[in-house]
């Protein structure tokens, strides 16, 4: 039961960071979709002087992906209906060229006044409205919340890793008299330190097939059935093959460094 329960102390631990870990990247692909809607349905306007070309807009910013001409009779036609034909033709040649210019990615606040600046540059663009409020704070919003994951799951991290040192510390107390014995017969640290590595190696493969079963449940059972639009529209990208190779290459670098810390810490058992 001992021996049972000092594991525990070790996988669950990991399990948490694991699971953090996870699960931002299931919310990084998931959210990825929302993030190409919100890119694809901007655009910003560009009223320029002369009809203008994506190339000569690509060159003033590489962002510009595409632009799409707003026709100028539909503009006269709603603002001149009463007037005769020939004023509108006058009011059309007098009319400035009106575009709504797509981006290739979805930038932040900072960098969308760049390219609007960018743009304005050329003797060509009288005017470029980002329609920045609405952008920024669908922006700011979609930047808090990924901030608040990556800082509520950095936060359990740490209290984690601190807790897989611990229970290293004690395991390392428990095989002193071994460690002692290959000291006196001059093993070198690393040799010493062995079996620390063989049990912490183990549990990461242990806490990785836990982590790996409790997604892949997840995905196969609770999201097929949850009812949950968005999770059963995601539901390939809640857990993929590449996770696994992900969560055992963090488990072992994380028990490597619990390991190491406690080696170096100690620099060789005391009697």
């Amino acid at each position: 039961m001992k021996f049972i329960k000092n594991h525990l102390m070790f996988i669950l631990p990991l399990m948490a960071i694991l699971l953090g870990i996870e699960f931002y990247l299931v919310f990084d692909r998931t959210t990825d979709s929302y993030e190409k809607g919100l890119r694809d349905g901007y655009s910003m306007l560009v009223v320029t002087k002369k009809a203008a070309k994506l190339a000569e807009l690509q060159k003033l910013n590489a962002h510009v992906s595409s632009i799409e001409k707003i026709k100028r009779e539909n503009i006269v036609a709603e603002i001149a209906k009463d007037i005769n034909k020939g004023t509108q033709k006058e009011i059309l040649a007098a009319l400035p060229y009106f575009y709504n210019v797509h981006l290739d990615t979805y930038v932040n606040t900072s960098g969308l006044e760049k390219i609007k600046n960018d743009l304005e540059k050329d003797a060509n663009v009288k005017k470029v409205e980002t329609f920045g409020n609405s952008y920024s704070s669908a922006y700011r919003l979609f930047s808090f919340i990924k901030f608040t994951l990556k800082l509520f799951i950095g936060f359990m991290g740490v209290v984690s890793l601190f807790l897989i040192i611990k229970q290293m510390e004690i395991w390392k107390y428990a095989h002193q008299r071994r460690m002692q014995v290959m000291e006196i017969f001059g093993a070198p640290l690393m040799l010493r330190s062995g079996v620390l590595f063989k049990v912490a190696i183990m549990d990461a493969f242990i806490a990785t097939i836990l982590t790996s079963g409790f997604f892949l449940y997840i995905k196969y059972q609770w999201a097929a059935n949850s009812g949950i639009d968005i999770m059963m529209q995601k539901q390939e990208e809640l857990f993929i093959l590449s996770d696994i190779g992900i969560l055992l290459g963090s488990a072992l670098l994380i028990v490597i460094i619990a390991v190491y810390s406690v080696v170096f810490s100690s620099k060789g058992v005391q009697e």
